[in-house]
């Protein structure tokens, strides 16, 4: 932990400040973020308890990945919401694409501009 100090010692002095420190067994923890989600592959996790707030800290390999700026919708989607809102495959595309792949709001809302 602290390079050339008793690990004992410091346990010691982490206890008398209120400090409780556990290590937490993970294969890989991701951060999701609004733009881009932070991958730590290879992680070690610990929870520290001071004075009744809790930390983590994540140690690892670091990795970031770009969220896709288009949602993932297959073609059957396209199909379900023409189908069901009597539709065209272009409209149907876009209106999946402006709510996010999500069907029923798509379907909802070319209903809607009827």
């Amino acid at each position: 932990m602290f390079p050339g100090i008793n690990p004992r010692k410091v346990q010691q002095m982490m206890k008398q400040m209120g400090i409780q420190q556990v290590e937490i067994p993970a294969s890989e923890v991701i951060i999701k973020g609004e733009e881009k989600d932070i991958i730590i592959r290879n992680p070690s996790v610990s929870k520290v308890n001071m004075m009744g707030q809790e930390t983590f800290q994540i140690t690892g390999d670091i990795e970031e990945q770009e969220h896709a700026s288009t949602p993932d919708f297959s073609e059957d989607d396209i199909k379900t919401v023409m189908e069901q809102a009597g539709v065209t495959a272009e409209k149907a595309r876009i209106a999946l694409e402006k709510h996010h792949g999500d069907l029923a709001e798509a379907i909802l809302s070319l209903k809607a501009d009827e």
